[in-house]
């Protein structure tokens, strides 16, 4: 049987400036239009995975990402980079 694991190395690295953009990027279309990315209810991340997947280039990468982020409860990573009030 052929091992299929992943290396460390081999595994995609999230880069700190995704997550810095998450925090300040906001949404250019939609119900949430000019919502930061990272303030985005999950539900409308499922919304657009229901319907066929996120939208092409960058903005669907981030919102991608963001999805992933947001399913496995690591959105205490963005806190940090959040802009204080």
């Amino acid at each position: 049987m052929e091992d299929t694991t992943i290396s460390n190395e081999e595994q995609p690295q999230m880069k700190p400036e995704v997550l810095l953009e998450l925090v300040t990027m906001k949404m250019p279309f939609g119900k949430y239009r000019g919502i930061t990315l990272c303030d985005l209810p999950v539900s409308y991340l499922e919304w657009f995975v229901r319907k066929g997947g996120f939208p092409r280039g960058k903005l669907g990468f981030m919102l991608g990402a963001l999805h992933e982020i947001k399913l496995n409860g690591l959105e205490y990573l963005l806190e940090p980079l959040r802009k204080k009030e």
